[in-house]
């Protein structure tokens, strides 16, 4: 007790009076160990994150405790296997300050992965086989594994308010055959009791394949993680130009839709055979998937990257930029989604300039493209969103007068209690039919998405019919897309 006591003296002196000696007598003694466990609980507490939830309505997220959870997500694919400690913290530090609180990565990108410290994941490429060693000492390479690799990054995440969207293994080692039913259950199972421990879990299942490339090893990934893990969500990454719900929407182990609209443009989606064909439009995936039964979230968890080739694999071809990445985000949350995912061709695969194993034309360095002008623009359509009364927002289409437009002309709106918004990626004039808003608006104002800036839009007192005209860019960097805000 006595030695507990004067612990207790030197962190209060440290934390409450730096420099100042303490000699507590015993009714100090009791506040001071009052005043410990108190600042022990909140420090816990810190870097327990509430779990996240389906919300009432079916369309949206919330915490455990209510509160509605906008999805603003980046691709850090490769983190487990490319950074270290330090490299993860650095990570992790420059999304939390850009507002991102998801993380989207592999467990396995491959059966044969290998971290950055030489640990492998699982024994001779057998999922079912993963190897953990004795403790998780840092210090000791032989106590510190992949797994308490993982974990560490997990931890991290929780203290900087990050979920961490998982993909267990990615699906080109499934359609490789790398990976049975039973195999899978096995790993799917020992995955679950691992992490059902951290709130800030979401299971992102399969990894840029179709589901029904050897479904059945989806399936047992699936049901087996939601049995023994079911208080966090499941969801599953498909190929480009599809979305989960057009396997797995009834499927009582998923708990939400995720598209992959893809890194094709309008040109370039001919792909016979494939049932969508969007081109850049992702609102369209929103749409439908929006309008099935039973209700569940939807969002976009791999648009476009910024600063890689359209079509992906000819570095020849030009790269998507900031704006697009901007169009994607107003596109699909306006339509209705969940959130958004964003993503950099450095970043996603974390490259380091002069690797001679890069993708898709890389030459950006991951550390420096953190700060992307796309990375740091996705907090402003949380943060829009966030404004008004988020879980009464829908899509609001009818109030877009002749929106007969096509590709990147096209308006997409939305509304909820008291607001509605209308985003242009063009910046061209359009009408809204003011009698479908539900309220009579009392003011106007634009939203600069590149800035996350605001200014005044002139309001007349007429009613019906009223033609807006976007502000022009007062700077390069603010580019012509544009959100009209109309407030009751």
């Amino acid at each position: 007790m006595e030695e507990s006591v004067k612990l207790m003296e030197i962190i209060i002196g440290a934390t409450v009076f730096p420099g100042v000696r303490f000699n507590l007598d015993n009714m100090k003694r009791s506040l001071a160990i009052a005043f410990l466990c108190s600042f022990f609980s909140v420090t816990l507490r810190a870097q327990q994150l509430p779990s996240l939830q389906v919300a009432a309505d079916h369309h949206y997220f919330q915490t455990a405790d209510g509160k509605p959870f906008f999805w603003l997500g980046d691709t850090g694919w490769l983190l487990f296997l490319k950074c270290t400690r330090e490299e993860a913290q650095h990570y992790l530090d420059v999304r939390q300050q850009q507002g991102f609180n998801v993380i989207q990565a592999m467990v396995l990108h491959t059966v044969a992965a290998k971290n950055v410290y030489g640990d492998f994941a699982v024994a001779n490429g057998d999922v079912s086989k993963p190897i953990v060693t004795n403790g998780a000492d840092f210090k000791d390479s032989a106590q510190y594994d992949f797994w308490d690799h993982v974990e560490f990054i997990i931890n991290e995440a929780a203290k900087r308010g990050i979920y961490m969207a998982l993909v267990p293994v990615w699906g080109s080692n499934v359609k490789e055959g790398k990976v049975s039913t039973a195999q899978a259950a096995v790993y799917a199972r020992f995955l679950a009791n691992r992490f059902k421990k951290y709130t800030n879990i979401i299971w992102m299942n399969g990894g840029d394949i179709p589901g029904d490339e050897h479904m059945e090893v989806w399936n047992t990934i699936g049901t087996t993680l939601k049995k023994y893990d079911p208080a966090h969500l499941v969801t599953f990454h498909p190929r480009g130009r599809y979305s989960s719900s057009d396997w797995f929407h009834n499927k009582t182990w998923l708990d939400f839709n995720m598209v992959q609209s893809g890194h094709r443009n309008y040109a370039q989606d001919t792909t016979t055979g494939e049932k969508h064909h969007y081109g850049e439009d992702n609102w369209k995936y929103i749409k439908n998937d929006r309008s099935l039964v039973p209700v569940k979230p939807v969002l976009d968890g791999e648009p476009s990257y910024e600063h890689i080739p359209q079509g992906l694999h000819d570095s020849r071809q030009p790269k998507w930029t900031a704006a697009d990445v901007r169009r994607y985000a107003y596109w699909s949350v306006f339509a209705g989604a969940a959130g958004f995912t964003y993503g950099d061709n450095a970043v996603m695969q974390f490259y380091a300039a002069g690797e001679k194993n890069g993708s898709y034309g890389v030459q950006e360095n991951w550390k420096a493209e953190l700060t992307a002008p796309g990375a740091t623009q996705m907090q402003f359509v949380k943060e829009l969103v966030q404004t008004y009364d988020y879980f009464s927002r829908v899509p609001a289409q009818e109030l877009v007068v002749n929106n007969n437009r096509s590709k990147y002309d096209y308006i997409l709106a939305t509304k909820g209690k008291g607001y509605a918004m209308a985003y242009t990626y063009t910046g061209k004039r359009f009408s809204v039919d003011l009698s479908k808003l539900g309220f009579k608006p009392a003011k106007a104002k634009w939203y600069i998405p590149a800035s996350g800036k605001y200014i005044p839009a002139q309001l007349s007192k007429a009613t019906g019919v009223l033609s807006f005209a976007p502000p022009a860019a007062k700077a390069d960097t603010d580019g012509t897309d544009r959100v009209l805000v109309l407030e009751k």
